[in-house]
């Protein structure tokens, strides 16, 4: 896929993940024009002033329950990343109508809009959250996978397609525990929830990667999932702080001991190629099936669930990705 003519819009550009994308979009793709759609004025000054200030971009204040903006920011456009959301579990819990008209009728905007504007593919972020969600944040995250699939079939005779891709906890991104426990670390006293829990772990650069493959693969209609490894939520606190004490607070309303990123009944339309899975699908749409020749199908009641992963991050892992986080 040719990057260099394309014009990509990003909702929710300001966040981290969007300015990672955006970083490298610029230095590695040179896209024609790349645009930073997102509500915050104060966000968008503070990504100029630390460089965002190549000609390619352009900076649009919007926000994505507004329909008729995004219509006019998506003029001319050929991908759309839909990053945009309300992500913390607490606050989504109690504000559950803010969450729902951003993440829920945010979504549905961004479809519309697409589908008016012609754009040629759209590509949903969502989280390992919104398998057999239990908070409203995974809801309504499930809700949007399902609209970005089954929108697909709207497209009729239009060019545009929509697909999804879901992954776990990205290190030190808003709203993860990392920098809580760095800041917790300078007390001596770290809080988990549960000493058994697990999550699956994404870095920031990895995740943006793995967008950008899927956008070039995608026909429409899939969700893609990365393989990624598993992490011991106690061995990543004893790594930040070896000398501190744990302090078990007891599980949060909302909150799952392990994550699934794909459940078993997903998974008899999922196929494995060697570093994501693909999950087709399951509806009769006109395009997203033709991944078999690429792929092994997955064997019956499989599951891909943080505690049960094959693949888990070591001690030695753990310390260099801190490092990481620590001097950025």
């Amino acid at each position: 896929m040719e990057w260099t003519d394309k014009i990509i819009m990003v909702t929710g550009a300001t966040g981290s993940f969007g300015k990672k994308f955006i970083e490298i979009m610029l230095t590695e793709y040179h896209p024609a024009k790349l645009i930073i759609f997102s509500r915050d004025e104060l966000k968008q000054h503070e990504m100029q002033l630390n460089g965002f200030t190549h000609p390619t971009l352009r900076y649009f204040i919007g926000d994505v329950r507004d329909l008729e903006r995004l219509r006019r920011a998506m003029a001319g456009v050929d991908i759309v990343v839909h990053a945009a959301a309300l992500k913390q579990v607490p606050a989504c819990e109690y504000n559950p109508m803010e969450a729902i008209k951003t993440n829920i009728l945010g979504s549905s905007n961004v479809i519309d809009a697409a589908l008016d504007c012609n754009v040629k593919k759209v590509l949903a972020l969502s989280t390992d959250k919104a398998v057999n969600p239990v908070n409203l944040y995974g809801a309504t995250k499930l809700a949007a996978e399902k609209l970005f699939v089954q929108s697909n079939a709207y497209a009729a005779g239009k060019p545009t397609r929509f697909s999804c891709v879901r992954y776990g906890n990205v290190v030190g991104s808003r709203g993860s525990v990392v920098p809580m426990f760095l800041k917790q670390r300078e007390n001596g006293k770290l809080t988990i929830t549960d000493e058994r829990m697990t999550r699956f772990w994404i870095s920031l650069e990895d995740g943006v990667r793995f967008v950008i493959r899927c956008i070039e693969q995608m026909q429409g209609g899939e969700v893609f999932v990365p393989k990624i490894p598993s992490m011991r939520i106690v061995d990543l606190a004893r790594v930040i702080a070896p000398d501190a004490e744990l302090e078990v607070i007891g599980i949060r309303p909302g909150e799952k001991l392990h994550e699934m990123l794909i459940h078993e009944d997903e998974a008899r339309a999922a196929i494995e190629l060697d570093d994501m899975y693909v999950v087709q699908p399951s509806t009769e749409l006109w395009f997203g099936h033709n991944w078999q020749g690429r792929g092994k199908p997955l064997p019956d009641g499989f599951r891909y669930a943080s505690d049960t992963n094959p693949e888990w991050l070591t001690l030695e892992q753990i310390k260099t990705i801190i490092n990481e986080v620590e001097e950025t």
